[in-house]
């Protein structure tokens, strides 16, 4: 072989080296390209679309809470149409995930999230559902509960996806870094055996490839190692290995974006619970506050030491609850952690909803307290989440505008009587206190006498009461009226304790003054006394000084008309008519005939031309406020009852006065059933009254009516029942100066009903005549 030959041959063989070392260069730069390619638009966008999910969970997140609290229902709208929008994007950039899955686990996990977001909207759909059926409280309490659980849920499958996307995006990394290594090594191994000749190749290669890649190599693990997403790796020329780079310098950035709205997302979320204007904690196992709460529990509290402290120190020390309660409580709670959420369905009774705090300053505050079970899968109770809201100034509002509500009702029931009625009302009203009073302190232990007085008296004042439908004070007398009936039934829950009962009289006496204070501060109607009581009218006086005017003063006859008239005047002074002194509670009976589903009565009054003395007024007021409802309560039938017997639905009610024996007469009848006299024969038998076939007259048997505690009602209501009644009539005529008897107006002997008059008898000083009953005296002695 000659020298050319060798020459030729070793310049064949050159560019057959050249020419393979050439192809294998192209060969592996190709190669790599093609590698490099598939990690920058293949497996690098994929691990960017999972990071794109996790901020697409925070955007359905943010919705939901916007949805949850919102404002209005428009806001609300929006907020689910957003979050329609978000679901489908959100299902759309799993099914590129699913397309690019590169591993069974991968399949897995998406599969996994499919799943969890079909939960998961399913738990906003019903969240969203109690938004628009207004339960906001439940609403938020089933956010931070099922819809939380299922966000978490999601939020882990999302992140375990994006790991294992960025795992393989790394893997991919290292080895195209190893392939490129490899191709480097392959090249310089090459270029080593050709020293000489493939220097230039070399040196090309070095300066076209391995540079470059090199140098892209170390920019791409720094910014991985680094996490700086604010490089870029540098493009030299646009060939493969720079649009490479283009492309990675593309996916750094959409990468920047995407974590600057996971942070900027993110802080919207704790800045939403750090404003909210709600304390919400949740209690874990050992009934103890777990480390995470909204920031407004501090403001609520008054204190940062929350979270680890035991449920029942930071929320029922220090409150109204006794020992008993604060244990149920603390039971409840452990409980229900740990055990089936059946568990809190049976014991959610005893955790309050409403405590009243004392703060170390004395203040107090009042928190309303609402309580939901957080569950697992297995419907086990895992935490118990506690919604605190502070409604101090809410209750403060709300019992402002009672007590408002409750004076207005007060001045109107206060107006709807006439003034002179009011101040004779009050001062009946006090005379009964202060004997009761009286009786109370004159005895240390019990005695029935005293007892039947204090619950006459007592009863008296709140029949008064309900006759000018004074409510507010009804009710606080009917409260004491009750305590003496059971002293009068020897009730053993009810022992005489007479400082309990001065208590008890002091709440009347304070309610009755409340009644009058309201009538002369409010109303500016001031107290009266009897004596400015004149009814007599301006065409009376005026009549009298025209008699004086034109006596003649020979005229005996004259003078003695004279005289007579001005007695009749002057003795009206401080007197009503019957019909003015049982105005009262004729105006009452309306209203009691409603209760007794009974048609209005009708009340006919003959005078007999005489009117009251003031004193006496008051005392037919008390006495025919028991007789007038009683004759409507037990007398006057049913109106169907009546209509069977042919009578007309509404009952009539007669009052007719008199003078006889040196005596007012009111005689009052009815035309009802009459008395029952079968049924009042037949409770005397019970109460052992009469002998076992004992007979007795109807007079006789009437008396018993008489009697303390007796009553012909068959159950206790607000009219009738307690036994109290004809027997305090009686006794308090007597102490009058008065009596009171029955009399039968048919001749039915032995019958079960007979018809009969209730007569009352007052001293004869009671009453006056009325001018005008002495009209036909003045004219005769004019004429």
């Amino acid at each position: 072989m000659t020298i050319r030959h060798r020459i030729t041959l070793l310049i064949v063989l050159m560019f057959v080296a050249l020419s393979a070392i050439g192809g294998y260069a192209v060969y592996q730069t190709r190669r790599s390209a093609t590698d490099v390619h598939q990690v920058t638009q293949g497996v690098v966008p994929s691990a960017l679309a999972s990071s794109d999910l996790v901020s697409l969970v925070k955007d359905v997140q943010l919705a939901t809470m916007t949805l949850v609290y919102a404002p209005d229902a428009t806001t609300a709208q929006l907020a689910q149409d957003d979050l329609k929008k978000k679901e489908t994007a959100l299902r759309a950039a799993l099914d590129v995930q699913k397309q690019a899955a590169a591993s069974h686990a991968q399949d897995g996990l998406v599969a996994q999230a499919q799943e969890s977001i079909t939960n998961y909207f399913s738990a906003i759909d019903d969240t969203a559902k109690m938004k628009a059926a207004g339960k906001n409280e439940l609403a938020q309490a089933y956010l931070f509960a099922n819809v939380a659980q299922y966000r978490d849920e999601l939020e882990g499958i999302v992140t375990t996806m994006r790991v294992e996307k960025n795992r393989q995006k790394d893997d991919a990394i290292n080895a195209l870094n190893g392939m490129l290594d490899t191709t480097t090594s392959a090249i310089a191994g090459v270029t080593g055996g050709a020293v000489v000749l493939l220097t230039a190749i070399g040196l090309l290669l070095y300066r076209q490839i391995t540079r470059p890649l090199s140098r892209m190599q170390g920019e791409m693990s720094e910014i991985a190692s680094n996490q700086d997403f604010t490089r870029r790796v540098p493009v030299g020329r646009m060939d493969e290995i720079g649009h490479s780079i283009v492309a990675f310098n593309g996916m750094i950035e959409k990468i920047q974006h995407s974590s600057a709205q996971l942070k900027r997302k993110t802080a919207d979320i704790q800045a939403m619970l750090q404003n909210m204007q709600q304390g919400i904690l949740t209690v874990v196992e050992g009934a103890t506050i777990h480390n995470e709460y909204s920031a407004y529990l501090e403001a609520i509290f008054e204190t940062r030491e929350i979270a680890g402290r035991s449920l029942m120190d930071l929320v029922f020390a220090d409150t109204e609850l006794d020992a008993d309660t604060l244990s149920q409580i603390d039971a409840a709670v452990q409980a229900c952690l740990g055990e089936d959420d059946v568990n809190f369905a049976f014991n959610q009774h005893l955790l309050v909803n409403e405590v009243t705090r004392t703060m170390p300053d004395g203040r107090k505050k009042v928190l309303d307290l609402s309580w939901s079970a957080i569950t697992d899968e297995n419907d086990v109770v895992v935490r118990l989440m506690l919604c605190v809201r502070d409604v101090t100034e809410l209750r403060e509002l709300a019992a402002e505008a009672g007590e408002q509500k409750r004076r207005l009702q007060m001045i109107g029931e206060i107006l709807a009587v006439s003034e002179e009625k009011f101040h004779h009302f009050v001062e009946g009203a006090t005379g009964f206190i202060h004997e009761n009073e009286r009786i109370i302190r004159q005895h240390d232990c019990a005695d029935m006498g005293a007892i039947d007085a204090l619950f006459r008296n007592m009863h008296t004042i709140k029949g008064n009461a309900r006759t000018y439908s004074l409510q507010h004070l009804t009710g606080v007398v009917h409260e004491v009226e009750q305590r003496y009936d059971a002293l009068r039934r020897e009730d053993t829950s009810h022992a005489w304790d007479q400082q309990a009962l001065i208590d008890d009289l002091h709440r009347v006496r304070e309610a009755v003054d409340h009644y009058a204070t309201l009538n002369e501060v409010s109303l500016g109607r001031g107290t009266r006394t009897k004596d400015e009581r004149i009814a007599i009218g301006r065409e009376q006086i005026d009549a009298s000084l025209a008699l004086l005017d034109g006596a003649n003063n020979d005229d005996l006859g004259s003078l003695r008309a004279m005289r007579e008239e001005l007695r009749n005047v002057l003795s009206g002074i401080g007197t009503e008519t019957v019909e003015s002194a049982l105005a009262g509670v004729i105006d009452s009976l309306p209203s009691l005939a409603r209760e007794l589903d009974k048609a209005e009565p009708v009340v006919r009054i003959d005078d007999g031309g005489y009117r009251l003395r003031g004193e006496a007024a008051g005392t037919v007021s008390d006495v025919f406020t028991h007789l007038l409802r009683n004759s409507l309560d037990h007398g006057i039938e049913m109106p169907e009852q009546r209509r069977a017997q042919g009578k007309s639905e509404a009952g009539r009610i007669d009052i007719k006065l008199s003078m006889t024996e040196g005596a007012l007469r009111i005689a009052l009848a009815d035309d009802g059933r009459g008395l029952a006299l079968a049924r009042i024969r037949g409770i005397a038998a019970e109460r052992g009254w009469l002998g076992e076939g004992e007979s007795i007259s109807d007079d006789a048997v009437a008396a018993f009516i008489f009697r303390a505690g007796f009553s012909t009602a068959h159950s206790v209501t607000e009219v009738s029942g307690r036994g109290v009644g004809m027997d305090a009539v009686r006794d308090f005529l007597e102490r009058e100066g008065g009596r009171i008897e029955l009399r039968f107006t048919d001749s039915l002997e032995g019958a079960d009903y007979r018809h009969f008059e209730t007569i009352v008898y007052l001293p004869q000083n009671c009453a006056v005549a009325a001018a005008p009953a002495r009209a036909a005296v003045q004219e005769e002695a004019l004429a």
